[in-house]
């Protein structure tokens, strides 16, 4: 057969266009599959996020990738005119909102691979990759929920470097930024907190020309 043999007869033939019948039992196993997926992928965003701020849109946007994704695999797999169109529409798509988080742009990976999967139709693989990702993470969550990091930042009159000199050597931390102005220093300083325990912060307010202590959380997008 030649090189363009398989053109010429789509030509003759345009029913062979459709490479494959897509049936509405078919289309509703795949969708099913991937809101579950999606869903799946939504509870552990809404419930394990380890960010400090927590979207609604941005989760409501993993789920609706998911779906998407998948209707989209099973449309190329049923129609080749639909594959090109799908191909060349999808080539001209720009997005331009910035992902922040690493963990972010995971889900974001986690839910176009449970889509992919689901709309190829091995169903198996999409709710087997799903649990195991989902178990993993939640896993490593908990290990790690008992420390997080947290920026502690004292303002200080100049007179108290050294009595809060002395305090921090009980704490460990780390010295991210320190800023001198007229007659104050603050501090900005990475320190490890277990549970909810900052009782550490309490001899620090009580010390002499110490203005304020605040606690942040910490997510590694401090500059």
């Amino acid at each position: 057969m030649g090189r363009f043999d398989f053109l010429r007869d789509i030509l003759v033939n345009p029913q062979l266009v459709v490479l494959e019948e897509l049936r509405p039992e078919n289309l509703l196993a795949v969708l099913g599959v991937a809101a579950f997926c999606g869903f799946v992928i939504f509870l552990v965003y809404r419930f394990f996020n380890r960010g400090v701020l927590y979207s609604e849109n941005f989760n409501l946007l993993i789920l609706m990738i998911t779906i998407v994704t998948a209707f989209i695999i099973i449309t190329i797999g049923t129609n080749l005119v639909l594959t090109l169109g799908m191909v060349g529409a999808l080539s001209i798509v720009r997005f331009r909102a910035a992902v922040k988080d690493p963990l972010d742009v995971g889900f974001l990976f986690w839910g176009v691979a449970a889509g992919l999967t689901a709309g190829a139709r091995l169903f198996s693989v999409a709710l087997i990759g799903t649990a195991f990702i989902a178990i993993l993470y939640i896993v490593f969550t908990m290990v790690r929920f008992d420390k997080r990091a947290f920026l502690l930042i004292v303002r200080y009159a100049n007179d108290a470097e050294e009595a809060v000199t002395e305090q921090l050597k009980k704490i460990r931390h780390k010295l991210k930024n320190k800023t001198i102005g007229a007659g104050y220093t603050e501090l900005t300083m990475e320190v490890k907190v277990k549970g909810n325990n900052t009782d550490f912060m309490e001899p620090l307010k009580q010390t002499e020309h110490v203005d304020n202590v605040v606690l942040v959380e910490y997510t590694g997008d401090y500059a």
